[in-house]
This record gives structure tokens, sequence and C-alpha cells, in this order.
């Protein structure tokens, strides 16, 4: 009997796209089991674009709720499934009280905040050994002291038709090559391109040939509607798709160009060009992994930061970014990272 798995999925959406690794793996065994995800609505669509899930679970819990009646009501549906197995994403406490109240009789996990009662096969993270956040994934898949399995890149299957039918509704059709970019990134400001210097870009690009759309949530219309008004043959689509069909959308693109996002990840996973713009971030961490994908970054002493917003007020990383590098990237073929050396910036 096939085992039965259940993962909880994390709530950002590059990180529920680095979880499809994980999913690769657990279709190896011959023995192929049943997985199913339980995931916030905003990620269901993420997980309904990748093989090898029987179906998705929107989690009805808000991002900040206890809910503890909905996840008691929750769980109760959930032990009708009979799983075997939970692999639990995120470290959070909440994440881990679904699975335990499932009574699911292996319930795998980090550390994180104070949930070892909750889980019964507890790993420590050892950051040394799995620098990236996708190797974090892959390695719940093994038992404890097993090799961590080959990790390939995640990868997501995009639905054509619903491609072709948004760029009717949405009036995007054009024989250009299209170029798309994802100005916005919700963690903050410090991990997003200058608007004018995605302006710059854009008329570089328009004047080589290429239509430049903009897709993004409502929250990304912050950064994509003064970068239309400044180009005006640029077309917005930000806030006016769902994320299944931006993600969509990001494959019938020649190049994407994305802050570090969740859209930069996802146009790595369909198998498009990819420029990814790095500066408070670190590609170390969460590289968007496509041999399609080029990084763009300085080198500067205080890049990365991981703040949200630039402690030191000059943006330096981001700001001296130049739209130049990130055009001769945008416009080459094969897989390559550029490293601003030109001046000393720090």
């Amino acid at each position: 009997m096939p085992e039965r798995i259940l993962i909880v999925a994390p709530s950002w959406v590059g990180d529920a796209i680095l979880s499809e690794p994980l999913v690769a793996v657990l279709r190896e065994p011959l023995a192929e089991p049943i997985v199913d995800v339980l995931a916030p609505p905003w990620c269901a669509p993420i997980y309904q674009r990748m093989r090898g899930i029987r179906s998705v679970i929107e989690n009805p819990v808000g991002h900040r709720e206890l809910g503890l009646a909905k996840r008691r009501a929750l769980a109760a549906s959930l032990r009708e499934r009979a799983y075997t197995r939970a692999l639990v994403l995120p470290n959070s406490f909440k994440s881990a009280l679904i699975p335990w109240l499932a009574r699911i009789p292996r319930r795998t996990g980090y550390v994180g905040e104070a949930r070892g009662i909750l889980l019964n096969d507890v790993r420590r993270l050892d950051r040394n050994a799995y620098p990236r956040l996708v190797d974090r994934f892959v390695a719940l898949a093994a038992n404890p002291g097993e090799m961590l399995p080959t990790v390939s890149a995640p990868v997501l299957v995009p639905n054509a038709g619903n491609a072709a039918e948004a760029i009717r509704a949405l009036g995007l059709a054009t024989r250009r090559p299209v170029a798309i970019f994802c100005p916005g990134a919700e963690y903050g400001p410090a991990k997003r391109w200058p608007t004018e210097h995605f302006a710059t870009l854009a008329r570089r690009l328009i004047d080589s040939g290429y239509a430049v759309w903009v897709i993004g949530s409502p929250n990304d219309q912050l950064a994509a509607e003064p970068l239309a008004a400044l180009v005006p043959e640029i077309r917005n689509a930000c806030g006016r798709t769902d994320l299944g069909t931006a993600i969509d959308l990001l494959a019938t693109a020649k190049v994407v160009v994305s802050n570090d996002s969740g859209l930069m990840h996802a146009a790595a996973a369909v198998g498009v060009a990819l420029v990814a713009l790095f500066g408070s971030s670190s590609p170390e961490y969460t590289p968007p992994l496509s041999p399609l994908a080029r990084v763009a970054r300085i080198d500067i002493v205080c890049s990365p930061c991981f703040q949200r917003v630039c402690p030191l007020g000059h943006f330096k990383c981001m700001r001296e970014l130049s739209p130049n590098v990130v055009y001769d990237l945008a416009r080459l073929g094969e897989s390559k990272t550029y490293h601003d050396r030109s001046r000393d910036l720090n």
C-alpha cells in the first residue's frame, strides 16, 4: 500500500515554489506515494501546477489567525484520509498544529517555535550542510542520517490555454517578443530595483523590438503604475490576474526581469530566460534555480542585509545596479552571473 503523505506548505509564494523538488523526490520510490498539500489559498495555484500531487487542500485559517475551531474541523476531515506522514515545511507552531490534531502517525519538521510536542520526527537544521532553502525542504524527505537526495530545479507546468485566454482578455496580443517585468516584492522596498531603472531598461528593450508587460499582485501596483506612467508603451497587467494566470503568462515571455520575489522563482520554474535582481537578499539562500537564470547584483559590504528597508538609507545595492548591465544580461542566451566590480562601493 502506498504511503499517504501530507505536505504542509509555506505561506510565501517563492518558498512554495522551492518546495517542488521535495515533491519530485517523493515521486522517486517505486511504490509511488499519494501526496496531498495543505496550502494557503493564495499558494494553491502553485501546487496545482506541480506534477505528482493528488489534491491541494486550501487552509481556511488566516495567516495570523489562531482559529482553533477551524483547525479542529480541518483536522477531523484530514483524519479520514488516513495519512501516514506529514512533512511540515514552515517553522511555526501553528503550522504543526493541524497534523497533530489530525493524529498523523509521523510528523516531520525542523525544531521551530517550541513545537516539540507536536512533532515526533524533529530535525535540527544544519545551516552549513543545507545552505539553501530548497535543500532544507528536500532533506525532510530523507530519514535521519541519510544523505541528501539529489535536488533538482523546481518545475511548474503552465496552462497554455489559460495564458492565451488572458492575453486576449487583457489586450496583450503582440507580434513582438515579450519581456515581462516583475517590479514588486512583498517583503519590502529594500528588495525592489528603482522604478526609473526599470523605465530605462524598458525603453532600451522596446527600442530593440520587444513588447514589455508588467505583472504582479494588486500590492505591486505601487511599483507598476509609476513605471507605466514613465513609459506609456508598457502594458500594465498588475493586479489584473490571479497568481495562476500570472505564472501562465510568465511562460510566454522571451525574457523576464524580476526582483527577488515569488514571481522570480515562478519564471525560473516555467523555464524562461530570467534576470534576477538581488540587493538586500542573497542568491546563496534562495537563488533562481534554472540554467536560463542570470543573477544581477553588485558587490557591496552591507549586502545582503536581509532588511525590509535599507538600514543605511543609501540603497546602493539596488540604486547602483545599472540598467545597462541588466539589459546586457537580458539579451544573453546562456546562464551567467554578473557581479559589478567596476567601482568601490564600500
